[in-house]
């Protein structure tokens, strides 16, 4: 995955972009009557040809489709973010082509025919976006799409009409989440024509104090419109988060640092740690070194919350149950993941 150029202290904010592009063929029926057409198989398949087709003309990538992949495959995609939720309920006639870097992926009769996303770590939507942007041309340039002159690209869903274009920003805001200060973020975010959703989109809970803001509608909005206006209330996010921080850390004082330190001590200690636990000591910890507890690189680059997001993601239970190769109970679980989070944060070298 790709960094963006702004500063560290932005990337322990604003964690990753993504740029999602909603398309539909042209001569085919939308997913959702799609698969009650007794030809629904033979159509998706030559859907996945063609899109396999012009992706293998750019780069490589794995094509699953999902009604051969196992559910625990399905899972370990959701967690790493390659697939939706609603792409597994369409399993006979989904499919996904995924990049080898997983920084591309593209969902096939999700919601829409196609469903384009690049992420990047950090916050850069322009350098997102130019990236699926010559994806997509590529693709539009062999593969007609359903197009209106005066509604723009036609959609399953009304708010994706026009654009398709829905650009949005993984945040970590503990300070703004833990002072609830969202409460009233929203309803100002809301009349921006953005949303606030969970870790995994519509629907979903933050986990670990992360949410994902987006645009809402792209009808009679250009991408250069929307790009900005996501872009500039997730600065305005992050400078916020980071007052708060610094505010938390004047007011709380050792009382939040003896949450920071307790959390490094059982996250390296215990025996057992369920995902629930997991999550929120993983918070105060990322929380801490934002703080400087731990000590601030000299060289200007910090890769110490990169490494503790990626670890966020290795022990979700589909990944351990893939890593393992087998169904564990929830003490197995739990004994895996307490073993695997202490070896891995001992590993990473927090106190600078």
């Amino acid at each position: 995955m790709k960094r963006s150029n702004y500063p560290v202290e932005f990337e322990w904010v604003a964690v990753s972009s993504r740029i999602r592009l909603a398309r539909n063929f042209r001569d085919y029926p939308f997913p959702a009557r799609l698969m009650k057409d007794p030809h629904a198989a033979e159509q998706a398949s030559e859907m996945i040809r063609l899109l396999s087709a012009e992706l293998e003309s750019l780069e490589d990538f794995t094509l699953y489709e999902m009604d051969c992949v196992s559910d625990e495959r399905a899972a370990v995609l959701t967690e790493k973010y390659l697939i939706s939720r609603d792409l597994i309920k369409h399993r006979p006639i989904a499919a996904a082509l995924v990049s080898k870097d997983e920084s591309i992926s593209v969902m096939i009769n999700e919601e829409d025919h196609v469903r384009e996303q690049y992420f990047m770590q950090g916050l850069d939507l322009k350098r997102a976006y130019e990236r699926i942007s010559g994806i997509d041309d590529v693709i539009s340039d062999s593969i007609p799409f359903a197009y209106d002159a005066e509604l723009g690209y036609l959609t399953a869903c009304p708010t994706n009409l026009g654009t398709g274009l829905r650009a949005s920003v993984m945040l970590f805001l503990p300070a703004i989440s833990r002072r609830k200060h969202m409460r009233h973020i929203i309803p100002t975010l809301n009349r921006l024509g953005l949303t606030v959703r969970g870790t995994f989109g519509e629907g979903s809970l933050n986990e670990g104090d992360m949410f994902q803001v987006s645009n809402e509608v792209t009808l009679g909005k250009s991408e250069e419109d929307i790009l900005l206006v996501v872009e500039q209330a997730v600065g305005l996010l992050v400078e916020t988060e980071l007052r708060e921080r610094g505010r938390m850390k004047a007011e709380e004082g050792l009382t939040l640092k003896d949450t920071v330190m307790r959390a490094y001590g059982v996250l390296t200690n215990c025996c057992l740690l369920d995902e629930k636990e997991f999550t929120r000591r993983l918070s105060d910890l990322k929380l801490g070194i934002a703080l400087g507890y731990f000590g601030m690189a000299e060289n200007g680059r910090d890769d110490r919350m990169r490494e503790l997001n990626d670890l966020a993601i290795a022990v979700r239970p589909a990944g351990i149950s893939r890593i393992l190769g087998e169904k564990l109970t929830a003490d197995e679980e739990s004994a895996y993941r307490a073993e695997y989070v202490s070896k891995t944060i001992k590993s990473i070298d927090l106190f600078y």
